[in-house]
């Protein structure tokens, strides 16, 4: 026996607290470019004794003999464990990892550039040539760390089988997430399917005006964030109008984001700052980072409200919650339906005619543009979910490779993905399958928000009313805890089709 103290599981979650805070506020510093190098191995260090098998022991022991609620408490606990073992493990290989991807440069046109500002500059780059000659340098060097990338995740997935038992890395994420993966896929794929026809329709017109003539008749992939900001569009979406339309369309339904003392927002451009946005919850609902790298065009507008979502969930939920039903889920897919709420904000005509003065016929042009993108986004994640299972699901004995990556996620797109690219692209735990989730929910959200308060939902004050209560809960309940409450079975995916114009 180890003479490493072990915690109950309430002072296990009051340490844990400790731990995550610190860990948040490094990543934050590394995200947004405060700095270059990345220390959450010494974080991990410090807390070291917080996460052992005794430790792990005592809270599935606990978890056994515990009343429903307190068991669902312990159980994330147990398993906020099992990561931490694999953090203690990994954290300083992967920091090294981290590094050296922060410090590696690639040279276009003369200059010198930092991997992630590359990234960032697609997004930016006027010139069809331009983007392919960038892309394929940046591609190039991430590749280049596909070795490492692999080592660390047979490393990870090796600790996640040992603690948990489960050495089917599917199932391990089912039993999780309380669903069956392939069978959410199947639903996906089929209406992915239904909606094959439209999306031609909208993906023939769309790239011809975003691309135009010079575009390969399958597109690289180098040009999404192009096609994602609606570049062309720009001068109608412009970065300096960003912050202040967005936080009037937040206002409207009665969140005041910038009077928010606990959601810091962080919009500065520096050069390391990852051109992604996100939020950080460091210790919610205290203390919330808002981030973002605004670049011009739409999807600065769309990036800002979908992380206002996340923001304003984990800002507004119930402090007097255990921190546990505050921070800590079984994945991702609660947060993400009121990310995906906000967002959709963007894809009502009447919000482009109201705040960037266009005609209600430009104005239903330039929705139609969003739809578009947002039939590109679902089609390309539920390719990715279906190559994510066929890559864990036959981990140990052959994985799905580049090639098949390549496959899956090109033919429903129309956009070629390199097949290099399939590890960059892996999230952890089926992040895919929670997007997805989401993306169902969050339309059947939006359908029933039209029946109860009206078409004026998105700025109406009546919305910000429901989604309050909603926040309040924290991250308590699942995804189709949801869905029950809407009156929609968890897979119906009607008003998601609704929205894809299918």
């Amino acid at each position: 026996m180890s003479t490493t103290a072990v915690r109950t599981p309430a002072e296990f979650e009051a340490e844990l607290q400790r731990y995550l805070y610190e860990r948040a506020e490094e990543g934050r510093a590394v995200r947004v470019g405060e700095k270059e190098v990345s220390e959450r191995a010494e974080i991990v260090a410090r807390y070291r004794e917080l996460f052992t098998r005794d430790q792990l022991d005592a809270l599935h022991d606990a978890e056994s003999g515990a009343g429903d609620d307190e068991r669902e408490r312990i159980y994330r606990l147990r398993k906020t464990c099992e990561s931490g073992l694999v953090e203690v493990e990994l954290s300083e290989r992967e920091d090294a990892h981290e590094n050296a991807i922060l410090a590696a440069r690639i040279n276009f046109r003369g200059e010198e550039l930092p991997l992630r500002s590359a990234q960032a500059q697609l997004a930016v780059l006027p010139d069809y040539a331009d983007r392919e000659e960038l892309g394929r340098l940046q591609g190039d060097a991430s590749a280049g760390f596909n070795d490492d990338r692999m080592v660390l995740l047979q490393a990870r997935e090796q600790l996640d089988a040992e603690l948990s038992g489960q050495p089917d890395p599917v199932r391990r994420n089912e039993e999780e997430k309380r669903i069956s993966l392939r069978d959410l896929s199947g639903v996906l794929t089929q209406a992915s399917r239904a909606a094959d026809d439209v999306y031609r329709r909208l993906s023939g017109r769309w790239f011809d005006k975003l691309l135009g003539d010079e575009r390969a008749e399958v597109p690289t992939s180098y040009h999404v964030g192009w096609l994602r900001r609606l570049s062309p569009l720009e001068a109608t979406y412009t970065k300096d109008r960003a912050t202040e339309v967005c936080l009037e369309t937040l206002r409207r339904l009665g969140f005041d984001l910038d009077q928010e003392p606990n959601i810091k927002l962080d919009l500065d451009d520096r050069p390391q700052k990852s051109p992604r946005a996100c939020v950080i919850a460091a210790d919610p609902p205290r203390v919330v980072h808002l981030i973002t790298r605004a670049q011009g065009g739409l999807h600065d507008y769309q990036a800002f409200l979908h992380e206002a979502g996340h923001a304003l969930h984990y800002g507004g939920c119930d402090p007097s919650l255990p921190y546990t039903f505050r921070n800590l889920s079984r994945d991702h897919a609660l947060t993400e339906i009121y990310s995906y709420i906000f967002e959709a904000i963007s894809r009502e005509a009447a919000w482009h005619a109201e705040y960037f003065d266009l005609s209600d016929e430009q104005a239903a042009e330039n929705a139609e543009a969003t739809i578009f993108l947002e039939a590109l986004l679902y089609r390309r994640y539920t390719a990715k979910l279906e190559f994510e299972l066929e890559f864990w699901g036959n981990f140990n004995d052959g994985a799905a490779g580049p090639e098949r990556y390549h496959e899956l996620l090109t033919s429903p797109t129309g956009i070629s993905y390199r097949p290099d690219a399939y590890l960059a692209d892996m999230d952890a735990g089926f992040y895919s399958a929670d997007y997805l989730r989401a993306w169902i929910r969050s339309a059947q959200l939006r359908q029933w928000l039209s029946k109860e308060v009206g078409d004026d939902w998105w700025r109406n004050k009546a919305t910000g009313d429901h989604l309050r209560s909603l926040f309040a809960e924290g991250t308590r309940p699942s995804s189709e805890d949801i869905a029950g409450r809407l009156g929609f079975d968890p897979d119906d995916t009607s008003p998601l089709l609704q929205e894809l114009g299918a």
